[in-house]
């Protein structure tokens, strides 16, 4: 077993929100087809010998500016769903790479501006008993996801396999050049096993990895009640390796 740990603090933080019901579909690719799809000078990260790319629909709560407290009424609840990849920069810090993002809120979409694939998408999600079921398609577009999961009992003591699925306190970004990175901070994931009932998607032959193979590994999440996004930031090579965040095309 690992101990599942995750950064608190973030320096000057952006937005705040709560994250609900998230859920988490994984399949192994194979590195070389992932690697294409993620520019230098990231490294496409393996475990047990494969890639991963992950289907993660979510739902996030009550967003706000840092200090806005959550009572405040009117605050944006929306759905989102990420298509994402695993990867580590060259100074040693792991994170995530978004293939897609799609996104339920007419304002989110904006933050394509640091360079995330952001995508305006009518989302939906409902629960009933165990059983979510997250429904999305693009606007405009004709890519679509139609998840339905049913959760099951929680995982007391994550595995390393576990952790590594779910837990990344980055995200890296590309734009004018550059390679970015987005702190994020939050609590560990309560996580909990669960089953596909339903998956029907067209979101990853759209973005470009290979089609999914095999039995997912899932896990089901009821969210945590604070998420902390920092400031972009332009991400730092070691010393003597060259310019700090050049991006070199893809590889």
């Amino acid at each position: 077993m690992v101990a599942y740990t995750a950064e608190r603090r973030v320096r000057l933080p952006v937005p705040w929100a709560g994250r609900l019901t998230q859920t988490s579909v994984h399949w192994a690719h194979p590195a070389q087809a992932v690697r294409a799809l993620v520019p230098k000078p990231l490294v496409v990260e393996e475990y047990d010998g494969s890639a991963w790319g992950g289907l993660t629909p979510f739902v996030m709560a009550d967003v706000r500016p840092a200090g806005v407290p959550a009572r405040v009424p009117g605050l944006p609840t929306f759905a989102e769903t990420g298509l994402r990849t695993y990867v580590r920069h060259p100074n040693g810090r792991d994170g995530l790479w978004f293939l897609s993002l799609e996104v339920a809120c007419p304002v989110i979409p904006a933050a394509r501006a640091i360079g995330a694939p952001f995508h305006r998408g009518a989302l939906q999600v409902t629960r009933g008993g165990k059983t979510v079921r997250y429904t999305g398609r693009r606007r405009p577009g004709h890519a679509s996801c139609r998840l339905a999961v049913r959760s099951g009992d929680p995982i007391e003591r994550p595995a390393e396999r576990d952790v590594r699925l779910t837990s990344r306190r980055r995200a890296y970004t590309r734009r004018l050049g550059l390679l970015w990175e987005t702190p994020v901070a939050h609590e560990p994931w309560p996580l909990a096993t669960a089953t596909v009932e339903e998956l029907r998607e067209t979101l990853t032959a759209g973005a470009g990895p290979p089609a999914p193979a095999g039995e997912p590994v899932v896990h089901f999440s009821d969210g945590v009640g604070q998420v902390w996004m920092g400031a972009s930031v332009p991400a730092r090579r070691r010393p003597g390796t060259g310019p700090a965040g050049t991006v070199g095309g893809r590889g």
